[in-house]
């Protein structure tokens, strides 16, 4: 009986999964993975009328749905195979010499898998415990390590970045470094969100990270002690060569707001140039995103979204902002992503200013989060962006008109690629 009732909660789970999609609610204006805002989600299964499917000996009688019964052949392949489904799940009950996952363990695998399909790492499915991490208040704060890292195409969790002072960096991590495990826990072939919940934890408790490292011939065990990490979302200041430099950590629900009051500040003093540091900015809510382009740009286009319907919107900026005529260079690398990029990408399209750095990551894509019954999550890719001149960011990213590297060596306090982006403000004055 206890497993009977597993497998219909693994089709009933599957099936909101599935219309979660289609079901309305709200689509989230943030250009990263969004918090989670409540969306209208099915969670009762259609009626299904009984029917029978012929099989080898053994084999259960499988009722059919409307998706597949009574389909044309063509049809049938199209549509999703509950039939199938159901046919394995119960077989796994008559057959599998052991026990079926206990709890909801195997309808969370059996989710996991279908969007495992999509290849698409940014369409996921999200446990309940893993959601509860990620809905935080967009502070700035959070506890951790202090890293900031990418989910790479091969399956491979990536540290992009660290912050500096910061319990990863004291502990001996470093950019480019793959964290297979934590702990006993294996992260590899994990969504990005999940791996993520086992490297992040209460402040004092340690983080035993497996890592990968180019150049070592065998695993690294590195043991950090998790902290409070805060990120300050805006930081400004005036560099001796004349140059105003302002660094956006995020897109968070002040951050035009916190520019703006930075060039208030720094225009004051007569700068000759801007230097913009979007390096290692995963994103956030896109409507900042538009504003803070807006600060820089006359009237004209600043990103094209595009769902899968064909539905197209137009996000524009407006004349007549505080910073629209000092001499700009934004900064980017690996680390730049999604709203950090709708930004760039405006800014060297529309020849505002001109990209100093590395290639950014390539997220170009608009997530929809559906809160499931049991307090877990489905975030489904619904659209994408593109630049004023049509590049899609996602997949491709943003090339740099002036690229610099960042040696992992570089010594502690130099920055060559600021270094360079002052050079190329200057010989633009």
């Amino acid at each position: 009986m206890r497993k009977a009732l597993l497998i219909a909660a693994v089709l009933a789970l599957l099936v909101a999964s599935v219309a979660g999609a289609f079901a309305g609610g709200v689509v989230v204006g943030r250009a990263t993975a969004p918090k989670a805002v409540p969306t209208a989600v099915a969670t009762e299964e259609p009626g299904i009328p009984a029917t029978s499917t012929p099989g080898q000996t053994s084999m259960p009688t499988v009722p059919a749905t409307p998706e597949t019964g009574g389909a044309g052949e063509g049809e049938a392949e199209a549509a999703f195979d509950y039939d199938l489904l159901r046919l394995v799940l119960q077989l796994l009950d008559q057959q599998y010499y052991g026990e079926l996952p206990e709890g909801k363990e195997l309808t969370y695998g059996a989710i996991r898998g279908m969007l495992l399909a999509l290849g698409d790492p940014y369409t996921s499915f999200i446990e309940p415990r893993i959601a509860a991490i990620l809905n935080e208040d967009a502070s700035g704060e959070f506890e951790g390590i202090g890293a900031m890292v990418r989910m790479r195409e091969d399956g491979y969790l990536e540290i992009t970045s660290l912050i500096p002072g910061q319990p990863a960096e004291q502990a001996g991590v470093q950019p480019g470094d793959i964290i297979v495990a934590v702990g006993d826990q294996s992260i590899v072939g994990l969504g990005l969100y999940e791996a993520i919940s086992y490297i992040r934890g209460p402040a004092g408790t340690k983080a035993e990270l497996e890592i990968i490292r180019s150049g070592e011939a065998e695993p690294l065990h590195i043991t950090v002690v998790r902290a409070r990490i805060e990120v300050p979302v805006v930081e400004y200041r005036m560099l001796d060569e004349g140059v105003a430099y302002v660094r956006l950590t995020e897109f968070d629900a002040n951050a035009a707001a916190r520019v703006e009051d930075a060039l208030e500040e720094l225009l004051a003093e007569d700068p000759v140039g801007l230097v913009f540091d979007l390096r290692d900015n995963p994103g956030g809510w896109l409507g900042q995103a538009i504003e803070v382009a807006d600060l820089f740009l006359d009237e004209g286009l600043v990103v094209t979204q595009r769902d899968s319907s064909g539905t197209v919107k137009q996000f524009r900026s407006e004349s007549g902002d505080i910073g629209e005529e000092i001499p700009l260079v934004v900064l980017v690398n690996g680390g730049s992503a999604s709203a950090s990029e709708i930004v760039a990408g405006a800014i060297q399209d529309r020849q505002r200013g001109l990209l100093v750095g590395t290639k950014t990551l390539g997220k170009g894509s608009v997530q929809l989060p559906n809160e499931l019954p049991d307090g877990s999550q489905l975030r489904i890719t619904i659209a994408r962006w593109f630049t004023p001149n049509e590049q899609p960011l996602h997949g491709k990213g943003l090339t740099p008109d002036v690229e610099v590297p960042y040696p992992t060596d570089t010594p502690v306090g130099e920055d060559p690629q600021l270094d360079r982006a002052i050079e190329v403000l200057l010989q633009h004055e």
